[in-house]
């Protein structure tokens, strides 16, 4: 009886000692998580206010805690980016894509590769993004200036007409059209050049604005 009166004490101990520990556990998740929640609210300020240094502490920071977070080195290479400092932001993008190749990290280490004229590599980031999320009209204008620039017209203008065929608007119908005068093909030239006439609003009558709808949040 005595014995069994000590294993029930040590099962109550060890239950009882778990148990702080989940808690404690949880407290520091807590925290860490409280911490990276103000460290991105420092980093997203900085960002808008092009407090640079200010947003850049914040995001090496999130990395110290987080080594592997993808979306603080996406977010400083975006940082890089805007400063010119190419280099580094090819690394904080090629990382964040061994991490977890998302379209939006492949897409901006193309647009990086594009800025500093490296165009294969170029080709191969957006191809890999678009591969992933091919129903943005940007990613295919992104790969189809890539494919002019290496000589591809006949892939350019199948990646144009795709984003044009995405979002049939004036951006869109107006790359296309540059892109068929420039290459000496006037007759499709001109069925785009009567698709953006149809788009202008007629002189005397006013564009109706739609005003978005008001949400109490």
């Amino acid at each position: 009886m005595y014995e069994l009166a000590i294993v029930a004490a040590f099962g109550a101990l060890a239950y009882h000692n778990a148990k702080v520990r989940d808690d404690e556990f949880a407290n520091v998740s807590r925290k860490v998580g409280d911490r990276l929640g103000k460290l991105w609210d420092i980093a997203h300020q900085g960002m808008r206010e092009n407090r640079f240094l200010r947003a850049e502490k914040a995001l090496l920071t999130i990395l110290k805690i987080d080594e592997k977070n993808a979306a603080a080195y996406n977010r400083l290479g975006i940082l890089y980016a805007k400063q010119k400092e190419y280099r580094d932001a090819i690394d904080c993008f090629e990382i964040a894509s061994s991490i977890e190749a998302t379209p939006s990290s492949l897409h901006n280490l193309g647009l990086i590769y594009y800025e500093t004229e490296n165009y294969e590599k170029a080709s191969v980031a957006f191809e890999q993004a678009l591969k992933l999320e091919d129903n943005l009209a940007a990613r295919h204008v992104a790969y189809a200036k890539v494919q002019e620039k290496l000589g591809n017209t006949k892939l350019m203008f199948q990646e144009l007409e795709k984003a044009a065929d995405l979002e049939p608007n004036k951006e869109t119908f107006t790359l296309l059209l540059k892109a068929y005068i420039g290459n000496g093909m006037l007759a499709e030239a001109d069925i785009i050049q009567d698709r953006l006439k149809k788009m202008v609003v007629t002189p005397g009558k006013a564009k109706r604005i739609l005003r978005p709808r008001r949400v109490v949040v």
